[in-house]
């Protein structure tokens, strides 16, 4: 287990670069198993979940050659038509297989999923879909298991924009027979990174008005080469950290386009960014109070939010976030009330977007207080996004913070220390002897 030593308070100053989005590049690898040729992606991102995914894929027969940011993958035939439990514990990406594994063998067997700590996510929108492809779906202990002998179009109506629903069907569709038709669909732009995959792949999809794709089906797809788009989620995480600690940074990579909501929020809160061809410069001003809701895109995106507290704990004024994504993003507020944020969650719906946890009982609204004077202690990563947060309140705060649970942090931000380092943070990354974990662990969260 690593740990992260930071001393703060210190602005950011400098230049950091975007990689490639996590929360694309995880769909195009399975992407590219429909087909049995060879795909190349350039601008990977070194991160802990494309080497899950990796893992994954490879050990459903995927081969692949590493390059400079650069990886070409090929699944000439699938090795089986089943998922390593081990392997599907480590992230949420296991459903997404159902796609590849039930266009090329008929079957499918995948155990249920791991992931972040931040809601249930229940994967009933994938599911329903597929039994309106044609798909027979039974639900065994620990794993789900679909056959067709082939996929048949259908129309599909999802209940949510669901991200992760509306790829995994995507995908299921462009070799399934005939035309489908899958409305009320995400829109959000790495699921727009992987219809144009699925485009140069030989899919053939239309996007018509009022988030409907129109998929018709092939015989068969081919392998292409492609960009991952820059990680607007990261983009967003390094502008907040700059403007939360007063710095100047630019972010080389980050598009404007991706971010329209962001900046919007972070505009009416004080901050400050400038936009050019290479990326955006962000720097601090004197933060305001503002309410923010969360939202589908083109909303404020839920990855947003967790930094973008730890930002307006340095508002002058009381703020407030209102969550209708996840019913329990608010597991860091816990951590950031020890260093010392004025954090209060309620379960009431404070905003005026229709939520679809009202009146469930879910703690997801918080009335932040600003502005409140951090100081370093000692703290856990329960989840990815926390994690960035954590670290974030660590260079804010005044002393020295120890933070571990790193991995998680690991999955989604790139050599996130050393980033943080070359802006000009205090920060040592150190790696406990395996004896002391557990007893190190249980010292920092205070057990």
């Amino acid at each position: 287990m690593d740990l992260l030593t930071v001393h703060g308070p210190t602005p950011l100053h400098g230049e950091v670069t975007v990689p490639g989005a996590k929360n694309s590049i995880s769909k195009l690898l399975v992407a590219s198993m429909l087909s049995d040729e060879e795909s190349h992606f350039c601008n990977v991102p070194s991160i802990g979940d494309t080497q899950i995914t990796i893992d994954i894929c490879a050990g459903a027969g995927m081969n692949l050659e590493r390059g400079d940011r650069g990886l070409s993958v090929q699944t000439a035939s699938l090795a089986d038509a089943s998922i390593s439990p081990q392997l599907a514990e480590r992230n949420r990406l296991s459903v997404m297989l159902l796609a590849p594994l039930l266009n090329r063998c008929g079957e499918a067997i995948v155990p249920f999923a791991g992931g972040d700590r931040i809601g249930a996510r229940p994967i009933d929108f994938h599911l329903d879909g597929y039994a309106r492809l044609g798909a027979t779906i039974e639900i065994h202990n620990g794993h789900y298991r679909a056959t067709a002998s082939r996929l048949r179009g259908a129309t599909i109506a999802l209940p949510y924009p669901s991200v992760t629903a509306t790829e995994n069907l995507l995908m299921a569709a462009t070799l399934a027979e005939g035309t489908t038709v899958l409305s009320n669909a995400a829109i959000e732009p790495e699921v727009t990174d992987l219809v144009l995959f699925l485009q140069k792949m030989g899919a053939r999809i239309d996007l018509g008005p009022d988030r409907t794709y129109v998929i018709e089906g092939v015989a068969t797809l081919h392998g292409a080469t492609h960009d991952v788009m820059p990680d607007r989620l990261v983009a967003a995480s390094y502008g907040a950290a700059a403007v939360a600690t007063g710095g100047d940074l630019f972010v080389r990579g980050a598009r404007q386009r991706d971010l329209i909501s962001f900046l919007s929020a972070l505009q009416r809160a004080g901050g400050r960014f400038a936009v050019d061809t290479e990326g955006v410069r962000f720097s601090g001003g004197e933060l305001r109070a503002v309410s923010i809701e969360t939202s589908v895109h083109p909303g404020f995106m839920t990855d947003w939010h967790p930094p973008f507290a730890t930002l307006l704990t340095q508002a002058h004024g009381t703020s407030v976030i209102h969550e209708t994504v996840f019913e329990d993003r608010f597991a860091y507020a816990d951590q950031l009330s020890k260093m010392g944020a004025d954090i209060e969650i309620f379960d009431l719906c404070m905003g005026d977007s229709t939520c679809r946890f009202r009146e469930g009982g879910h703690r997801h609204s918080a009335v932040i207080r600003g502005r409140a004077p951090l100081a370093g202690c000692d703290v856990h990563v329960p989840d990815l996004r926390a994690g960035f947060t954590y670290l974030m309140a660590a260079v804010i705060a005044k002393g020295e913070s120890r933070i571990t649970g790193i991995e998680e942090l690991d999955r989604g931000y790139e050599s996130v220390d050393e980033a943080f380092k070359g802006a000009g943070a205090m920060i040592e990354r150190t790696t406990l002897p395996t004896e002391t974990v557990g007893a190190g662990a249980a010292a920092v969260v205070g057990a």
